[in-house]
């Protein structure tokens, strides 16, 4: 296996969130490719570190411990989501008031919160007393679940559909991206500060220009351009955001230049990187990363 020109990997996935890899894989594989330090980051989650730490036990691998979480926005100029990376100590983990406080905070941004908030802005949007009346009834809680217990986009269709919402047109414009009725998923900013500033975690916003690459890519996702993400800049500021994810796949080399220079002009002192891995083919590991400079400052500001 190809071994890596760097030390530290910071932005990783395993099936805690919506990985290919468990975390004893994913460890394995970075011990195999020469990564020093592994960045665990599951969406919205801390349920695999455990895990990962128990594993790279047994390697030369050390895990930094972390979690992405995903801040929804609902504005004039952008609905939809950044995510801002979080790391923090391996000891945190043995605190149980803060791991049932993170589970209970980030749950807010996805699960059953979510369909909930869901669920209001169909009925809002769609009902029959609205102003766009596209369904016979409104929609229950029921009549999603009745089609599985993990809620996605797909069961919100079923149930449209048994209600007698047939067209594909339609559903779209209940569902959709576009609609009105769109809630992102992930939690508020303002619902997240106490959160944030309560914990000494060291806060990064994840690859903050990824939606500006050009032409298409698998990291590029539905992530906005940067435009959009310097609207909403000064309000990671306010939260203790300490840096910026800039050795990423998704970003160009002009646009880790503009972020660097982004990153002073806001007298921001931490750059960090990583893979962003997935799975083995579109996202795999080690295909960028940093140095331990960067994880001793990580470190040195978790203290």
């Amino acid at each position: 296996m190809k071994k890596v020109k760097f030390e530290a990997d910071l932005h990783n996935h395993t099936t805690a969130s919506d990985g290919m890899y468990t975390p004893a894989e994913l460890v394995q594989k970075a011990n195999d490719m020469g990564i020093q330090v592994l960045g665990i980051t599951d969406h919205d989650t801390i349920e695999g570190l455990q895990d990962a730490l128990n594993a790279a036990s047994q390697t030369d691998v050390e895990i930094l411990p972390g979690m992405e979480i995903t801040v929804r926005f609902r504005e004039e100029f952008f609905v939809g989501s950044l995510h801002l990376l979080a790391y923090f100590s391996e000891e945190l983990l043995n605190c149980d008031e803060f791991t049932n406080e993170t589970l209970s905070v980030l749950s807010l941004g996805r699960g059953a919160e979510l369909t909930r908030l869901r669920i209001e802005a169909i009925n809002e949007n769609f009902a029959p007393k609205s102003k766009t009346p596209l369904m016979p009834r409104e929609l229950t809680a029921n009549d999603v679940y009745r089609h599985g217990k993990r809620i996605s986009r797909r069961h919100f269709a079923l149930a449209l559909n048994d209600m007698g919402v047939n067209r594909k047109e339609t559903i779209s414009q209940i569902i959709g991206n576009d609609s009105l009725a769109y809630v992102p998923s992930g939690s508020e900013l303002h619902i997240l500060q106490n959160y944030l500033v309560k914990w000494p975690l060291v806060l990064v916003l994840a690859h903050p220009a990824a939606g500006s690459y050009p032409g298409d890519n698998f990291y590029k996702e539905v992530l906005p351009p940067f435009g959009i993400v310097d609207r909403l800049f000064h309000r990671f500021l306010k939260v203790g955001l300490s840096g910026l994810e800039i050795e990423y796949p998704g970003h160009t080399t002009e646009w880790k230049q503009t972020l660097r220079e982004y990153l002073a002009a806001h007298s921001l002192l931490l750059e960090t990187g990583g893979s962003d891995c997935h799975d083995e083919t579109n996202r795999p590991l080690g295909v960028t990363g940093v140095g331990m400079d960067v994880v001793e400052r990580i470190r040195s500001m978790l203290i």
